[in-house]
């Protein structure tokens, strides 16, 4: 049976479609994923996202273990903000894409579903005689994501400093009797917050944001209206932009890699090489073999995963996620392309096994916000 978040009340008073995802009894919809996608881009959408993994790091050589698992830079992170990256193994790839948190005395990685046991066994076999305790607070915490041009009209009503922050800052407020984690982060490509907070306060907590955002049409939303809105902003899927067989620099994300973290300079704290760093380093230097790139496809006709792109009758790429945008009105997709056809205004063709449909290279993301 799958486990279920602490919204789980919640999602069955608001007639939720409930699905098994990576072990979690998670809500596809409200009634209608278009609606919703919608109500993202021009509203506010509040998404259940307590299935994601909550890892807390402490002890005397917790900075030093991030620094040995995570692809970016932890020691000149100040307290209250957050950094985006990788877990890689030691060939490079990616064995998930995670947010680190830094607070004063320890630090929080928020992971993916599908690899919180993975990952949490992976950690565990590296600690050996190093002072770090490893905790899961994912069952004992929810998380809840507010996405949308409106959100901070409604986090101002609770909190004059949250709108105030910078993108990938966090702070810690109380709410009544709640304890919150609010961060400036996001899945959507709108402006918006992630809130972590106590699971037994769930209930509590979601009830006062709805019944205090007024006219801002703060609705519920749910995964599939998540992934048509991350598609569209261009961001990776774990298990289809990412997996542990793609490295994050064939994937674009040279920014979620520091390559020269472990050099520092003379009085500041020694930083260890990253799992994978060597790796990571020879595929920088000699160029990464495939691209991630943007299609743009004609028609309505839906592009789905392991799809061929094709170059003539020649196959040069595949499709890892595609949707017919509810924003732009097209088909878009995101695939892995060859070197040598994959420069934004290639026309390429999408193999859908009968027939196959025109496609164009596109710049990455689709849509951003104003």
């Amino acid at each position: 049976m799958p486990n279920r978040t602490p919204f789980y009340s919640f999602h069955q008073e608001h007639h939720a479609k409930l699905v098994d995802y990576a072990g979690w009894e998670m809500p596809l919809h409200y009634g209608s994923i278009i609606d919703e996608h919608h109500n993202v881009r021009t509203g506010a959408g509040i998404f259940d996202v307590s299935h994601m993994g909550r890892v807390k790091f402490s002890g005397r050589h917790a900075r030093r273990f991030i620094e040995h698992v995570f692809t970016r830079r932890v020691t000149d992170m100040k307290a209250k903000s957050c950094r985006y990256g990788f877990v890689c193994n030691e060939a490079g790839g990616v064995l998930d894409d995670v947010i680190v948190y830094r607070f004063d005395d320890h630090f929080l990685m928020v992971c993916n579903a599908a690899n919180r046991e993975k990952l949490l066994a992976h950690f565990q076999s590296l600690v050996g005689e190093m002072s770090v305790k490893i905790e899961d607070q994912t069952e004992s915490t929810g998380m809840v994501a507010l996405q949308g041009p409106r959100v901070m009209e409604m986090i101002g009503k609770f909190s004059s400093e949250v709108p105030t922050l910078k993108r990938y800052a966090f702070t810690t407020k109380n709410l009544l009797i709640l304890k919150l984690v609010i961060s400036r982060t996001g899945y959507t490509g709108e402006d918006g917050v992630e809130v972590i907070l106590p699971a037994k306060m769930t209930g509590m907590a979601i009830k006062l944001l709805l019944r205090d955002s007024g006219d801002l049409q703060v609705k519920p939303a749910g995964l599939g209206c998540r992934d048509s809105l991350r598609l569209e902003a261009g961001m990776p899927l774990y298990g289809h932009e990412l997996t542990e067989s793609i490295d994050p620099i064939s994937a674009g994300l040279n920014f979620g890699v520091t390559l020269d973290k472990d050099k520092t300079e003379e009085g500041q704290p020694e930083i260890p090489r990253f799992i994978g760093q060597d790796a990571l380093e020879k595929i920088a230097a000699e160029g990464p073999t495939r691209k991630l790139v943007g299609l743009k496809l004609e028609g309505r006709r839906t592009p789905r995963q392991h799809m061929n792109v094709m170059h003539g009758d020649q196959a040069v790429g595949e499709v890892t996620s595609g949707c017919l945008s509810p924003t732009l009105g097209y088909p878009i997709a995101m695939a892995y392309v060859d070197n040598a056809q994959a420069a934004v205004g290639t026309n390429l063709t999408i193999d859908f096994g009968k027939q196959t449909v025109a496609a164009e290279i596109v710049p990455l993301p689709f849509y951003k916000h104003s």
